[in-house]
């Protein structure tokens, strides 16, 4: 799950992250409300959506950038009414782009320096991971393939936690000293309490900077949060905005389907992450390619078999459907009924190509052949994938 930069804001308030002072509109008169509230003449206006590249990006209705620096309220007012409402696109959207419900006014900082910080979780050690460089407000990969040796990582003990020693390292790698050395102490142990404290994988701020004034910010941020932790978040749940999702994965997830939808056109039903994997590269490796990742887990019902079918038929671009389904926890005889209830309900006229293994093996696959639908039994992997591959070639 992702959140606005507007929310990122307001968990930097939270745990005492320094930050410019900030609000969110949703109209042009909210806008100008908002930049008075702030006051001054030194204002940015950034368009919300979960993308990067926004300051290059351009909206569909032909205004260029995401980003912009309005003299005072009513510029402001007359910027957002150009952004709200509007399709935003950017080197990261592709060409649907996003559509921008709100702006966010900020105090405008007066850069000397922009700096790199992020707090990720490294899968290798499993610690998290500080990485940090001078070279800020680019991309870090850019940065990672340019000059790799101007990214300084920092693995910090899941126990232990963050170091006093550490904090110093980081701060003479950012070429920190002196007062901002000591903002930088406070920013980051908080910034790290933060991470741990709403169980995140990922808080990127890019960039950090250090203002002419000498005051070391958090300018702008992007976070990721664990979604099997977000139980024990309701209010960062209440965050979520689904008009940044594909509707697709949205209405998976309230059937607690996992769904990623890709760019090919035989979609996969599987349960367990593991084998949706496989199921992915063995269709590649027969010459098709998958429509989705969708995992319905493995103890699926009837009705979430019957969702799964649905989702997957709303893509367009799909042309056939392979269900692979091993059957541990998982009955196989449950799952047959739910695919032909689906393929019933929906009218199926694609090939529809299921393999089955495991509980009730026997069962499933009885059901399968006595039915009046055509679908298509395979009797292990290989043997699905390319008769889904051949069926949607040919």
């Amino acid at each position: 799950m992702n959140i606005h930069e507007y929310q990122a804001k307001e968990l930097f308030e939270k745990f005492g992250v320094p930050s410019p002072n900030g609000k969110v509109a949703s109209t042009a008169e909210e806008a100008v409300a908002a930049a008075e509230a702030i006051g001054g003449n030194d204002l940015v206006i950034k368009a919300q959506v979960h993308a990067g590249g926004r300051g290059k990006g351009t909206f569909k209705n032909g205004f260029k950038g995401g980003v912009h620096f309005p003299k005072d309220a009513a510029e402001a007012g007359e910027l957002a009414g150009k952004m709200i409402g509007q399709t935003l696109v950017t080197h990261q959207t592709g060409e649907a782009g996003r559509l921008v419900n709100k702006v966010m006014i900020a105090e405008s900082a007066t850069i000397e320096r922009e700096l790199y910080l992020a707090i990720l979780l490294d899968r290798e050690t499993s610690r998290p991971v500080i990485v940090a460089s001078t070279e800020g407000g680019m991309d870090i990969e850019e940065v990672a393939e340019s000059t790799p040796e101007k990214i300084v990582r920092q693995f910090i003990h899941p126990l232990a936690g963050l170091q006093p020693y550490e904090v110093r390292k980081l701060a003479a790698a950012l070429e920190l000293s002196g007062d901002q050395a000591k903002q930088f102490a406070k920013l980051i142990k908080n910034l790290f309490k933060l991470f741990i404290s709403c169980d995140c994988d990922m808080v990127e701020i890019n960039p950090l900077v250090v203002t002419q004034e000498g005051n070391v910010l958090a300018l702008d941020a992007k976070f990721g949060f664990d979604d099997n932790a977000l139980y024990r978040h309701p209010d960062i749940v209440a965050m979520r905005d689904t008009t940044e999702e594909d509707p697709r994965e949205v209405e998976a997830s309230e059937f607690d389907l996992n769904y990623i939808g890709l760019d090919g056109n035989i979609a996969c039903l599987v349960n367990g992450a593991g084998l949706a994997m496989a199921t992915m590269d063995i269709i590649k490796h027969f010459g098709g390619d998958p429509a989705n990742f969708l995992d319905v887990g493995g103890g699926a019902t009837k009705e979430q078999v019957s969702a799964a079918f649905k989702i997957i038929l709303s893509d367009p671009k799909v042309e056939g459907i392979l269900v692979n389904i091993f059957g541990g926890i998982m009955q196989c005889d449950i799952i047959a009924e739910g695919i032909l209830a689906a393929a019933a309900e929906l009218e199926l006229k694609i090939p529809l190509v299921v393999r089955l293994e495991g509980t009730n093996v026997a069962l499933g696959k009885k059901l399968i052949e006595e039915s009046d639908l055509a679908v298509i039994g395979a009797d292990n992997l290989n043997d699905a994938a390319q008769k889904i591959v051949a069926a949607v070639q040919g």
